[in-house]
Formats: structure tokens, sequence, C-alpha cells
């Protein structure tokens, strides 16, 4: 029979065993908890590295291309600009007739009355002007530039032609408040009688 001493020795030899067996598994556990730690966080570290590159990145995209964008719409703007000083624009104009006479009203604001040119013919009549652009009032020091252009710039022509002939002798123009009005008599030759012999 075993004796009660060997027992306990046995129970106290498996319980050292098994402390120590629990003793290295909680120190393993705790080594790999520890690399665990440190993989985490050197994965979070790079994973944050990235996400700064990525936003980093993108940042500049987004901001060349808004830099684009804006080349693209001021190129647009130039090209426009050259554009439009190289064609010839019509004026606008009013027409009204009656028996007697033509009446034109053309908008001609911003220019002076020296700057107006009226040639007319048998039965036409051209006016012609220049407008100077808003941007050429500024000088260069100030570095402007032009955002919106809507009014008419360059080299501005009208020409009109009429089913009767004109009495080019009493055309009359007036200049007022940005407009020229033009008043041309209808050339009205009288009919004679032709006498048959």
């Amino acid at each position: 029979m075993v004796s009660t001493d060997d027992i306990e020795t046995k129970i106290s030899d498996k319980k050292e065993e098994f402390d120590e067996k629990v003793e290295d598994v909680k120190e393993e556990f705790d080594e790999k908890k520890e690399e665990a730690k440190e993989t985490f966080e050197d994965k979070k570290e790079k994973g944050k590295n990235i996400a700064d590159n990525v936003i980093s990145d993108l940042s500049k995209t987004i901001d060349e291309f808004k830099e684009n964008l804006k080349n693209m719409q001021k190129n647009a703007d130039q090209r426009y600009q050259d554009y439009k000083k190289t064609t010839v624009q019509t004026l606008d104009i009013d027409l009204v007739e009656t028996k007697e006479s033509y009446f034109i009203k053309a908008a001609v604001p911003g220019v002076s009355k020296k700057d107006i040119l009226i040639e007319a013919g048998d039965n036409d009549i051209t006016i012609e002007t220049t407008f100077v652009p808003y941007i050429e009032q500024f000088d260069e020091e100030d570095e402007a530039e032009v955002i919106v252009s809507a009014i008419k710039t360059g080299r501005c022509v009208k020409t009109v032609r009429f089913e009767n002939s004109i009495d080019i002798e009493n055309i009359k123009a007036k200049f007022r408040n940005g407009t020229v009005t033009v008043t041309l008599p209808k050339l009205i030759i009288p009919k004679h009688k032709v006498k048959v012999e």
C-alpha cells in the first residue's frame, strides 16, 4: 500500500510541475501578447503612414486639378478675347421706316463722337466704331485680370441696305448718351410723263 507521505510527495511534485507549466505558459502567453502588441503597433503605424501618404497625394492631385482648371479657364478666356479682337462684330441697331425717311438708332456706349465713322451710298449706310476693352483702363502694375467679359470689344460694323435710294446730301446724324441717331431721307424721284410723238 502506498503511504500518505508518498501520495502527498507525488501530489506536491505534480503541483510543482503543473505550476511550472502554468508559469511557462503564462510567460509564453505574455511574450506572444507583447509580440502581437508590437506587430499591431507596427501595422498601425504603417497603416497610418500609408493613409497619410494617400491623403497627401490626394490633396496634391486635387490642388493640381484645380490649378489646371484655372489655367484652362484663363487660356479659354484669352483665346476668346483674341478671337473677339480679330473678328468684326456687328453693332446693335433699331431701324424704322416712314413714307419719307429711314431712321437708325445705333448703340455705341463708351465711345466718343470722333470715333464713329458713318459712310452712305445710294441705297446703303455703314456705321463703324471700335470698342476699347475695359481691362485696358487699368495700368500694368495693377495686375488686373478679366473675370467676365460680356461687353463688345474691338471693331464693330453695321451695314444696312435699303429698297429705296437715299438722299445722301440730306442725311443727318446726332450723337447723344451713347447712341447715334441717323435720319436718311428717301430720294423721291418725280415721275415724268413722256410725250409720245
